[in-house]
This record gives structure tokens, C-alpha cells and sequence, in this order.
């Protein structure tokens, strides 16, 4: 059993990861596969036994944490303001999501349906990503302004690398509405920073140890 406090913001550490992981490949080209697979594998866990078993084990959050602990600990050098772009829209979609039951209905159906395909693929197959990229760029994307991600245009410019920026966002949104779930409010995380960064803490400490 994990600690309540590294419980209660592994939700936001999946938000964070998912965000850190869009700059990568948007950036680079290139991806943490440990922390992509275990992001993208949260989407399809729609019926958890705990908190953790949404991302597997806690060292599958580490790139998770460590965006968290940076964004929010007091040292303004490790602020990166395109992550916290990427983590508000993130947040703000799921917002979107929450006041419209047709379009989460129609995201379980979906969800469901990329499900069924790995009965006959594996999770690495790009036919996967692709149907997660599809389901973002279907249901969630159209709630709200297009979520700009800035980065190489030789890399964005390659349908593998669209479709894992996408199927990320939606891996975001999975944590975003996880988070609320388990009680989360955007205002607590400039009112509990302290709480939530010493929770990171403790949650990388395990990781480590």
C-alpha cells in the first residue's frame, strides 16, 4: 500500500508525465518508452483496484515526479513555462470533458473498442497509438482551443510522432480526470504546493531507494 499523500497526487504526477513526454517527442523525436507505455497504458485501466495500479508500479511515474517536484518546488530555475502550458490545457480540457456525459460515454465506447485490439495486437503496435491519437482527435480535442505544441518541425512533421503527441494528451486527460476523481482541484495546486512537492519528494525517494 502506498503512503495517502503519494496517493493522493499520483493522478497529477501522470498529468505531468504526459506533458513531459509530448515536449520530448516534440522536441527530440525521441521518447522515455518505459514512461510512454505506462502513460499510455493508464488510458486503458477503467476499472483499477487502487490508485497505483492505473500506472503500474511507482517507477513507472518517475519522469512523472520529477516534472512535478520541478514545476512546482521553489527554485524558479527548474520551471519550464511550456510544460506548464501543456499541464493548464491538459487540465482545462478534462474541465470541458466533465460537463459533457455524450462525450464521455462515447470515450468508453472507444476506449473499449482499443481494448478488444490488443486480444489481437501488441500494446507496442502503432495501429494502438494510432487508435488513441484517433480517440483524441474525435472526442476530446474539438471541446476546446487546439492545444499548441511547439517543437522541431522535421519531427512533428512525422505521422508516428503526431499520432504519439496525441495519444499523449489523451493519456493527460486520463490523469487529469483521475486526479479530480480523487478530489482534485486546480486552485490546490497553488494552495497545497508545499503538500504536493513534498508528496513528489517522498514518491521519488521510493523510487530511487
Amino acid at each position: 500500500m502506498l503512503d495517502a499523500k503519494i496517493e493522493q497526487h499520483l493522478a497529477l504526477a501522470g498529468v505531468c508525465q504526459a506533458a513531459a513526454l509530448v515536449k520530448q517527442v516534440a522536441r527530440l523525436g525521441t521518447i522515455d518508452e518505459q514512461a510512454f507505455e505506462a502513460s499510455l497504458s493508464s488510458i486503458l485501466v477503467t476499472d483499477p483496484e487502487s490508485p497505483q495500479h492505473v500506472f503500474g508500479s511507482l517507477a513507472n511515474l518517475s519522469l512523472g515526479y520529477k516534472t512535478l517536484f520541478s514545476q512546482l518546488s521553489d527554485k524558479s530555475a527548474t520551471k519550464d513555462t511550456e510544460l506548464t502550458r501543456y499541464i493548464a490545457s491538459i487540465l482545462g480540457l478534462e474541465r470541458k470533458l466533465a460537463k459533457k456525459p455524450q462525450a464521455m460515454n462515447e470515450l468508453g465506447d472507444r476506449i473499449s473498442h482499443v481494448q478488444r485490439q490488443l486480444a489481437h495486437v501488441s500494446f507496442d503496435n502503432h495501429q494502438i497509438v494510432g487508435s488513441l491519437a484517433s480517440i483524441y482527435s474525435d472526442i476530446v480535442s474539438p471541446l476546446a482551443p487546439r492545444i499548441q505544441v511547439a517543437g522541431n518541425p522535421d519531427h512533428l512533421r512525422q505521422p508516428v510522432n503526431q499520432h504519439r503527441v496525441r495519444a499523449l494528451l489523451l493519456a493527460g486527460v486520463r490523469g487529469a480526470v483521475m486526479w479530480r476523481q480523487m478530489g482534485g482541484r486546480r486552485r490546490q495546486i497553488l494552495l497545497n504546493r508545499k503538500q504536493i512537492v513534498d508528496s513528489a519528494t517522498q514518491a521519488l525517494r521510493l523510487i530511487n531507494s
